[in-house]
């Protein structure tokens, strides 16, 4: 999912001058339950007027229904993109090299995925029993997933600055701890293996084990004549990231 996170933020700028938006809601969904219902006007400042698109925002597709989270989570993509570009570009000076380094860290499935387990959001996912039983409700995948539909569905029903407040409300911890600010660990490594005149890492997945909801790979990065090292993550890129880390700790 990263090719899809090199934002494009034009398109989104359309979408702060528009007012909420008005979906075809044709199909049935299932009610929001009062937790919620609750926990969503506890996180936002204000009940649901909408329920349905709330619903829609925390429903996987394992519930076989017909909405699930995936429209709004590529509506909630643009938002936040657009959202953290906003504040990056009035916090920082930095040139666009250093802006765009933050900014992918700061919207990065990883990130996504901290701040729905700091708001406690996996326990309002709406899973399918074996998806449940598999650690979906766990999964960096899903929870930035719907970390994403909730901005989506805070955006159709109050608008772009309802979204953008809570952005940074929900997100000030990753940007004062300076999220994106160090070099991306395999970036890092490629300088590191050139600096030494070694060739370029090379990355192998070793594995990939689990339910496309629930997947684990297992990825080894090697750098010729220094050595290897490998890493586990719910994303190929997210091993591959990890491993480099795990080299870097041990041979750099």
């Amino acid at each position: 999912m990263v090719d899809r996170r090199q934002r494009q933020l034009v398109p989104a700028l359309d979408l702060v001058h528009r007012c909420p938006l008005e979906p075809d809601r044709g199909h049935v969904l299932s009610a929001l339950a009062p937790e919620a219902s609750a926990f969503i006007a506890a996180l936002t400042g204000a009940a649901p007027a909408r329920p349905e698109i709330w619903a829609e925002a925390l429903t996987h597709g394992s519930m076989g229904e017909p909405r699930d989270y995936q429209r709004l989570e590529f509506l909630g993509d643009r938002v936040l993109g657009l959202a953290i570009a906003d504040w990056l570009h009035e916090k920082s000076d930095a040139a666009e090299g250093k802006l765009s380094q933050r900014l992918n860290a700061l919207v990065s499935r990883e990130t996504c995925a901290d701040v729905a387990r700091t708001i406690g959001l996996a326990g309002h996912i709406r899973l399918g029993k074996q998806a449940r039983d598999d650690g979906g409700a766990q999964s960096d995948n899903i929870l930035g997933d719907v970390m994403e539909a909730l901005i989506g569905a805070l955006f159709v029903e109050r608008g772009f600055e309802a979204a953008r407040k809570f952005v940074r409300k929900a997100w000030e911890k990753p940007m004062l701890s300076g999220t994106g600010q160090r070099k991306h660990p395999k970036a890092a490594l490629q300088e590191w293996a050139a600096g030494n005149r070694r060739k370029p890492p090379v990355y192998t997945l070793v594995s990939r084990e689990g339910p496309d909801h629930a997947a684990t790979f297992t990825v080894s990065v090697e750098v010729k004549g220094v050595g290897e090292a490998s890493a586990r993550g719910s994303s190929k890129q997210e091993a591959e990231t990890a491993a480099a880390r795990a080299f870097m700790q041990a041979y750099a």
